[in-house]
């Protein structure tokens, strides 16, 4: 599936209590382990014997999860202080984003083997970035034009189609789209801020609007065509589905009202973060069965303050961006049976020497994750010359 997280904050990463640097960021499901011994206790080493049996299957099955994990790097050559960025993954490995190429700032498309296509978004456009790709290869994202920003849908980089702004808007831009080729978005003008979709023809829809709403952005779409994202009211973003024709405020976590969404599975099942107004604090959130249930605390990782969730897949897996003990970031993968886990700590042994995963940005279908990786040795590099190490990750 598609998932696209929309930078919304910029958060310091500290580490040994110096800020590092500026992070930008807008679920297989574990089995429970069975006893192994069922009968009634009848000696004293069957207690030993059990526990003993118990650590064992559960070391081999960390060690076969490790042997098969794969770390594919992407890209490596990307500049984040050039603008930079990666966005969309879909289910045969590809990603998308933007980055400088020849003085222009254009879409790319990068390949599990290595290859990587630059594009425009759109013709004679000088700045342009690809935020989503489905299964067949249609991508979608924004472009400069002579009238404003536009959002666009191409296929793997040709054949560019305008998707156009709302009657009366003068811009648009689109951040996820779905298998059956329905995008999502936003359009803008006069009236702010409205969240839109496009069908398959490009034909653009504005979608409900909550009541008190003053703007809003759909950022991840569903196959059957339900979106997630925020709304603006009253200068707090809440969390909100557009299902069917309504408009749902999907809420927070208790004694909290500011929340984003951004990303929903086959299941309904919808991740984000909800927000803490006092500490602005963060929190990975788990809304399911279309937010019809009570919204579920990710927690973060040991230590960590703050945490976002920005992608979930059909097998239960979520993945995002926890804070740690020493105020640094690292990417994570939650599962329902085993909850939240540092991804650097579930692929090790397969990670590349000196590099640390710090962003999980999408997963797929197959429980590929789009990751943003960094040297460990960070601290001591300039910002400007921080590059992006862009990772398959395969758990």
């Amino acid at each position: 599936m598609n998932n696209y997280g929309f930078c919304a904050q910029r958060i310091l990463e500290q580490r040994d209590g110096k800020n590092v640097r500026a992070l930008d960021y807008a679920c297989g499901r574990g089995e429970s382990v069975k006893a192994l011994l069922r009968h009634p206790v009848r000696s004293w080493l069957t207690p030993f014997l059990a526990a003993f049996m118990l650590c064992a299957g559960l070391a081999l099955t960390s060690a076969r999860l490790e042997a098969a994990s794969t770390v594919v790097e992407l890209a490596a050559d990307l500049s984040e202080a050039s603008g930079a960025s990666v966005r969309g993954l879909n289910d045969k490995g590809e990603v998308v984003g933007g980055g400088h190429d020849n003085g222009n700032h254009r879409g790319f498309l990068l390949r599990e083997d290595g290859t990587r296509q630059n594009f425009d978004g759109l013709v004679k456009s000088d700045f342009s970035v690809a935020r989503g790709i489905n299964l067949a290869g249609q991508i979608v994202g924004s472009a400069n034009t002579q009238t404003g920003v536009h959002a666009y849908r191409n296929l793997r980089g040709s054949a560019a189609l305008s998707l156009n702004p709302l009657s009366g808007d003068s811009s648009s831009v689109a951040f996820a789209i779905n298998d059956p080729g329905q995008a999502v978005g936003y359009s803008s003008g006069p009236n702010g801020q409205r969240a839109v979709s496009w069908n398959s023809l490009g034909v653009p829809q504005a979608l409900p609007v909550l009541p008190g709403s003053q703007s809003a952005r759909a950022l991840a779409v569903d196959p059957q065509g339900n979106a997630v994202g925020v709304s603006e009211i009253q200068g707090a973003l809440h969390a909100v589905l557009w299902k069917g024709n309504s408009a749902k405020d999907l809420g927070a976590l208790p004694g909290q009202f500011e929340s984003e969404a951004h990303a929903i599975n086959n299941k309904g099942d919808i991740v984000g973060f909800s927000v803490d107004h006092l500490t602005e604090r963060r929190h990975a959130v788990l809304w399911t069965s279309y937010g019809d249930g009570p919204v579920q605390d990710l927690g973060t990782l040991p230590g960590g303050a703050s945490s976002w969730a920005l992608g979930a897949n059909n097998r239960g897996q979520v993945i995002g961006t926890s804070q740690v003990k020493d105020g640094s970031f690292h990417a994570f993968l939650w599962t329902p049976g085993s909850g939240m886990q540092d991804l650097n700590d579930v692929v090790s042994t397969s990670l590349p020497p000196g590099i640390m995963l710090t962003q999980a940005l999408s997963i797929n279908s197959s429980g590929q994750i789009l990751a943003i990786g960094r040297k460990d040795d960070l601290p001591d590099t300039a910002e400007d010359e921080v590059k992006l190490n862009i990772f398959l990750v395969k758990p």
